[in-house]
């Protein structure tokens, strides 16, 4: 014998799992479509709430902590509670969330050990709704440490099969974030590029233009067209582009 569940019981297992694992799969196939067309952090993250909530069925409720130099602040939420429960956290300084976020290990913890692990946290919640928690490490670049966070109302809201899932799951969408943002940084730094050579062009033609007709150096033309942009307030590769635009439709 292997150990591996026989019978109908052991098929309905297997069914279970694998019906899961396709929804997570989905999730992970959704977010990616979404990043190819996202750019906007807060839009991309509720996805990703969105997503586990409906891929973890005891997660009543979904956010996603990120840590910052002013502070620890929920990126997105799909219940004004989940937002609550988060908060009473950072009032407390403690709490999975937190706790997963710094160390960038899983937590997993329901109600009644609260008191013994995170005493503050324990007080500022005891009036909510939740019973098991589970927050796991998402961090979306090397700048935003952060965690992704499970509310339950009930006990055994979460179990194994939804850890490895939920681990599946942030593993994936850490990589496929990690590699939008760099896309996204790369083709920002084209588009700056290409402005910053466009402008270079334009401002060199009304250079060489000034150097042709008032019969003076390069240095002498460009410190020429500055003190006219200056004088004007306009950018120096506008102030080009104008002279330039200018001259072409008088010779017109």
């Amino acid at each position: 014998m292997d150990g591996r569940p026989r019978g109908r019981v052991g098929d309905k297992i297997t069914d279970v799992v694998i019906r899961r694992l396709d929804d997570v799969t989905g999730a992970l196939a959704g977010l990616c479509a979404v990043l190819e067309q996202e750019e906007d952090l807060s839009a991309i993250l509720d996805r990703v709430c969105n997503q586990v909530g409906h891929a973890i069925p005891g997660a009543d409720m979904v956010s996603v902590t990120l840590l910052s130099d002013e502070g620890p602040v929920t990126g997105a939420m799909t219940r004004q509670d989940a937002l609550q429960v988060d908060l009473a956290q950072y009032r407390a300084e403690e709490g999975p969330c937190l706790q997963a976020a710094r160390t960038g290990q899983l937590v997993h913890a329901v109600a009644d050990e609260l008191p013994n692990r995170w005493p503050a946290f324990a007080e500022e919640v005891s009036g909510f709704a939740v019973a098991g928690f589970l927050s796991v490490p998402l961090c979306v670049d090397e700048e935003a440490p952060g965690s992704l966070n499970l509310y339950s109302e009930r006990t055994d809201g979460f179990r194994a099969l939804d850890v490895a899932l939920l681990e599946l799951y942030t593993t994936a969408a850490e990589a496929a974030m990690r590699n939008a943002r760099r896309y996204f940084n790369a083709r920002e730094q084209t588009a700056q590029l290409r402005q910053a050579l466009t402008s270079r062009a334009v401002i060199d033609q009304a250079k060489g233009i000034v150097m042709a007709v008032h019969r003076v150096g390069a240095d002498e033309a460009f410190t020429m067209l500055v003190e006219r942009s200056q004088r004007e307030n306009v950018k120096l590769r506008d102030f080009a582009e104008r002279f330039v635009n200018d001259l072409l439709a008088a010779e017109d």
